[in-house]
């Protein structure tokens, strides 16, 4: 879709990213049945993984308490190009990074590359609001949080 000041042929389609454009990587492990009846992994498998390889992230460094923290993550806005497909079996590499961080919010950005593979065979983002787990009202990024997304910068 073009906008008002850019006409379709002027908009830049989406490429393959390299590793050395993540901060941070993560292993994930294909499973039979991410396998669709194509062959490869079924689109909505590569969110899961998105979610998979941040808070996994998240919960290494001590930045997240999914059972009783305060706060907590939900997704507002999700997106991914795909380039080329990932089948089982294969080990998935997770390249995170943060592309915006704000006072509660931050853009998650990942990378999703075959166990062999020099560019992202899949690459997309998240952005999570941080809110108070009662209220759901956004709050400000706890200290620990932000300095484990401060890293992926």
């Amino acid at each position: 879709m073009s906008t008002p000041s850019q006409p379709a042929s002027a908009v830049e389609r989406p490429r393959p990213q390299p590793r050395h454009a993540f901060r941070v990587f993560r292993t994930i492990g294909t499973r039979w049945m991410d396998n669709d009846i194509y062959g490869h992994v079924n689109n909505v498998v590569y969110y899961s993984w998105f979610d998979t390889a941040v808070n996994g992230y998240l919960i290494e460094q001590g930045a997240l308490d999914i059972h009783h923290g305060a706060v907590i993550g939900l997704v507002i806005e999700t997106q991914c190009n795909y380039f080329e497909s990932l089948a089982f079996p294969d080990t998935i590499h997770a390249g995170l990074r943060v592309g915006h961080l704000g006072r509660s919010s931050v853009r998650y950005e990942v990378g999703l590359f075959s166990a062999s593979g020099e560019l992202t065979a899949a690459a997309g983002h998240f952005v999570h609001v941080y809110v108070d787990r009662q209220t759901r009202r956004p709050v400000p990024l706890p200290p620990a949080l932000r300095e484990a997304l401060a890293a992926l910068c």
